[in-house]
């Protein structure tokens, strides 16, 4: 998972993306903010998706997808097109992440509004009802909204993929979250939590599914990366780290050492349920560690 905003650039989209295929990484996902979370006022960031839809075109193998589209940053429609755009073009390798948005000075920076968490919540929960049942269902589709009017939907691309697309919602997993992803989610991503933290969200997030008559649904963690090959490329790229964002690599929360110690840590989270990991590689230019996760780490 790359950090789109700090400063990622179209030809290191394209280093990634091709490291990523090289080396059997199974999937290739982004951020979508339009300002450095490390305020950095120098670093740019290219659209998520429009990133994503020129991936798609040259790639092969890799999924791709959000790590999350905030709904306040886009119209449902417009995303939900954007989505089945890229799962088009792709062949069916797209899966979308939503959620609210968090970053204020970022939705003032570009004219987003920024309102209450309950309001985000209210809109998320719109957004998620018109893109899963209108469209990415077939048929006529009206919906009425205190933020959205859709009046007689008609005719629109499919996804690929079928039922629909995989579409992922992340965060801590509090009751209005967990009732939401069991009725529109695939996928729960939770970020940088401790086993304890996992144990805990994964059973809020089952029983939901079980209330409203559904098996229980994939439940991910998404985690900083920093590997090396022995502890000496570790401790360079912990260094290099450290470096960037002014704190070491967590060795609680993330994946942090040897290619035998980072085994060891997705292990553990196996074993209390976790079905996959976002490694979030925040040294993005250093390739050499995403061909180490694909061939040390199997992808």
């Amino acid at each position: 998972m790359i950090e789109g905003q700090e400063d990622v650039t179209w030809e290191d989209w394209v280093a990634l993306a091709d490291a990523c295929e090289r080396s059997g990484v199974g999937a290739l996902f982004r951020s979508d903010h339009y300002v450095s979370v490390f305020g950095g006022d120098e670093h740019g960031s290219l659209d998520a998706w429009g990133t994503i839809c020129a991936l798609a075109a040259r790639t092969t193998t890799l999924r791709l997808g959000t790590m999350v589209s905030p709904s306040s940053f886009r119209h449902p429609s417009v995303l939900a097109k954007l989505a089945v755009t890229a799962d088009h073009v792709s062949g069916g390798r797209i899966s979308l992440g939503l959620g609210t948005g968090w970053s204020e000075v970022e939705h003032t920076a570009n004219g987003f509004p920024f309102r209450s968490m309950k309001e985000r919540m209210d809109v998320l929960e719109e957004q998620l009802e018109i893109i899963h049942d209108g469209h990415f269902k077939p048929g006529p589709f009206s919906f009425s909204g205190t933020y959205y009017a859709l009046s007689d939907l008609q005719a629109r691309p499919q996804p690929v993929q079928q039922p629909h697309l995989p579409l992922i919602m992340g965060g801590a997993a509090g009751p209005r979250a967990a009732r939401l992803a069991a009725r529109y989610a695939d996928e729960y991503n939770t970020v940088m939590p401790t086993i304890d933290e996992i144990v805990e969200r994964k059973a809020g997030i089952d029983a939901a599914c079980r209330k409203a008559g559904r098996e229980p649904i994939a439940f991910t963690v998404m985690s900083t990366c920093v590997i090396g090959a022995d502890e000496a490329g570790y401790a360079t790229r912990a260094a290099a780290f450290k470096a960037l964002t002014g704190e070491a690599p967590n060795a609680e929360t993330g994946v942090a050492g040897t290619i035998e110690q980072a085994k060891a840590r997705l292990a553990e989270w196996e074993e209390v349920g976790v079905s996959g990991v976002y490694l979030q590689h925040l040294l993005h230019r250093d390739t050499a560690m995403v061909e180490l996760i694909g061939t040390g780490l199997g992808g």
